[in-house]
């Protein structure tokens, strides 16, 4: 079943939408890709990314507390002020960051990077309740500008890691290190990896987050209050007819304005029949079609924003460096190209995105395996090991991104609370597959990691 969903928008809302949605997890995708110069720099070297996927975790009250908050005042709609606050909460930690990130204090006779921590505490907080927040807000536009909310919140990790890419983060230089042996008080020597210093500060980095804050704030507030903007959105009006078509499908008539039914949002296009996948029985999605969709996103996520980010050094490293930094490049490449996909050809099946996330899943099973066979995984010393692993990376979020924005564009038909719902779940999921791999990789250390030049 396919949906026309380009044929009534505006390219300037569009362009305006992603820029809000970059703003969703522009600030932790930042300070993820920065790893290799933070690490070389602060007190807890590579243990750092243990703290901050604990630090994220901790943060999830954020949307814990709004979920509840929504529940113990249904009916009420307080997104556009929370946005608001989530803005400028994210802009001056931004900034904060960018002067104080180095500053480090003494904790329980260990030194550790407080500054940076407690920022990213605040960082987390604003995006992790983006999830249940950024999404209900967009019910108040048309079902189309949801793609455009997801192709914006892709390039909330694409452009941070075109900018760590061109400030050099990563490059690495065997060098041959001398070291005293304290055994035999001799001098030997070994070949190790040594950063190369980036083409221009992580002070600079932080701050182009900040200017990315910003300009969420300012995309917010022109869809909230520019007149052009306000065309977009969605209009108590007259209700529109249904008719069953031989497929099964709710056809809703065209040349309508949309409408709100039981503050519930429904799609009209103006010149084009809109045909949504849904019950012959009912305007509603099914309570079985609910739930396994909301299954399959917690799913998604837990995979592409918990499990394999866990992972992707373990099974890239042992091919390179270059392996691993394209397969973190050419995935977060791979998100807004999936947007883009479902902008231009939208499933609304659920046998289809059941399949779509059935793919994603098997080539992370492969990943996996990479992952737990490191330092040696298969392959190895193969040149198809290296271009093989970048792929199975961009398969994996193109199909699970794919299927996460076909489902949120279903359920943003199904209304506010549908969107709270994905939202809520979005979050779970990443927190539960975070979870999950913090204990496998940290507690019990199932993997072991290749290190450059070894």
């Amino acid at each position: 079943m396919v949906l026309k969903c380009c044929s009534d928008v505006k390219i300037l809302v569009c362009i305006l939408t992603v820029l809000f949605g970059m703003g969703s997890w522009i600030a932790i995708n930042g300070i993820w890709v920065e790893l290799p110069i933070l690490v070389d720099q602060l007190p807890e070297g590579w243990n750092l990314p243990s703290y901050m996927t604990v630090v994220i975790q901790i943060a999830n009250i954020g949307p814990i507390a709004y979920i509840i908050f929504n529940i113990l005042t249904p009916g009420k709609s307080y997104e556009r002020t929370i946005v608001f606050v989530m803005v400028i909460v994210g802009s001056a930690a931004s900034i904060l960051l960018a002067y104080f990130w180095m500053d480090t204090s003494n904790v329980a006779g260990q030194e550790h990077s407080t500054a940076l921590l407690i920022l990213m505490f605040f960082l987390s907080l604003v995006d992790c309740t983006s999830s249940v927040v950024f999404l209900p807000f967009m019910n108040l536009f048309k079902p189309d500008y949801m793609i455009s909310y997801y192709i914006g919140e892709g390039f909330s990790g694409l452009l941070p890691s075109l900018v760590a890419f061109g400030q050099g983060v990563g490059k690495v230089k065997c060098e041959n290190i001398s070291h005293i042996n304290p055994d035999t008080n001799e001098t030997e020597y070994s070949i190790q990896g040594v950063y190369l210093p980036p083409n221009f500060p992580v002070k600079d980095f932080f701050i182009f987050v900040f200017a990315m804050m910003i300009t969420c704030g300012l995309a917010f507030s022109a869809l909230n209050y520019l007149p052009y903007c306000k065309t977009e959105h969605v209009k108590s009006s007259k209700k529109h007819s249904y008719d069953v078509d031989c497929s099964g499908s709710v056809v809703i008539s065209s040349k309508e304005q949309f409408v709100e039914t039981n503050n519930d949002y429904e799609a009209v296009s103006k010149d084009d029949q809109v045909v949504i996948k849904q019950q012959v029985s009912g305007r509603k999605m099914s309570l079985l079609g609910y739930v396994y969709f909301l299954i399959v996103i917690g799913w998604t996520n837990a995979l592409t924003n918990g499990i394999l980010p866990s992972v992707q050094s373990f099974a890239c490293l042992p091919y390179g460096t270059e392996a691993y930094h394209l397969a973190v490049t050419l995935s977060n490449i791979a998100n807004p190209v999936a947007c883009f996909m479902a902008f231009f050809i939208p499933v609304h099946s659920a046998v289809k995105i059941g399949i779509t996330s059935l793919v994603g899943t098997l080539t992370s099973v492969y990943i996996m395996i990479l992952a737990v066979g490191s330092p040696t995984p298969i392959l190895v010393d193969s040149d198809a090991g290296g271009p093989l692993v970048v792929i199975a990376f961009v398969i994996v979020y193109l199909t699970l991104t794919f299927a996460k924005v076909s489902i949120a564009t279903l359920f943003r038909y199904e209304g506010r609370k549908a969107l709270l719902w994905c939202g809520a779940i979005t979050q779970l999921g990443s927190a539960i597959g975070a979870a999950v791999m913090f204990v496998v990789v940290n507690v019990y250390q199932l993997f072991q990691q290749k290190y450059p030049c070894t």
